[in-house]
């Protein structure tokens, strides 16, 4: 990743945890968590892209062990603080050998990854076989993709938004497409699938009805519009 995407990072991380723990985000972070938790019990997992440690934190005390990288070395003072191991590294060179988990996950960053090829490869390579890769791509079929180009880009930090930062939109295809033969695609999660816009989810009781219904949502026939797509591998 590039050092546009460091920096972009980096100043974000101040002000990241922001309304995190309630809403919208809270609601991304339940589900992303729901597809990863139980493929990491009693077992070695590694986030790719880990941030302050908020995935992290839901995951780890379930595993065996747990690992952490991030390309921005202020997210990761973050959620060194927390008391995870994380170090600071890239998505396309992990800076572990082969065969080292038995789970390797991210999520909301392969999107802002040029190679993403070369990303899933290398999160199969440190894969033990029969361990499994769970990776998160946008969708632009979707509710969230016509939300974003109708609002612009949204502010992350004095001076920067969203624009700063390389970002991907793949259709559903890529996840099956762009994975090394190594990996077999199993299952497909969608996540915020029927939220029309993230603001909604602070009206109490509509915030209420959506939440539940995404639940249902991320693993019906609907799915495949979920503004987030989250791919199920197992390593061969």
């Amino acid at each position: 990743m590039s050092r546009a995407n460091q920096a972009y990072y980096d100043d974000f991380a101040a002000g990241y945890e922001r309304e995190r723990a309630v809403g919208y985000h809270a609601m991304l972070d339940e589900l992303e968590a729901s597809v990863v938790l139980p493929l990491a019990s009693d077992r070695d997992v590694l986030e790719v892209g880990c941030g302050t440690g908020l995935i992290l934190e839901r995951v780890a005390p379930h595993a065996r062990s747990a690992h952490g990288v991030d390309l921005s070395a202020r997210m990761i003072a973050k959620a060194r603080a927390r008391g995870f191991e994380v170090s600071v590294a890239s998505a396309t060179e992990l800076p572990f050998p082969d065969a080292s988990f038995d789970l390797a996950f991210s999520f909301k960053v392969l999107a802002h990854v040029p190679e993403l090829g070369r990303a899933l490869a290398e999160m199969a390579r440190v894969v033990r076989p029969g361990g499994h890769v769970v990776a998160e791509v946008y969708n632009p079929l979707s509710l969230r993709y016509l939300a974003k180009r109708l609002a612009g880009p949204g502010a992350i930090s004095d001076g920067r938004t969203e624009a700063d930062v390389y970002t991907r939109w793949d259709p559903p295809g890529v996840l099956a497409r762009t994975a090394p033969p190594s990996l077999h695609l199993v299952d497909v999660v969608g996540v915020r699938v029927l939220t029309p816009a993230a603001f909604a989810h602070r009206i109490p009781a509509l915030g209420a009805v959506l939440r539940q219904a995404e639940r249902v949502a991320a693993r019906s026939a609907l799915r495949w519009f979920g503004g987030f797509l989250v791919g199920v591998y197992e390593k061969r």
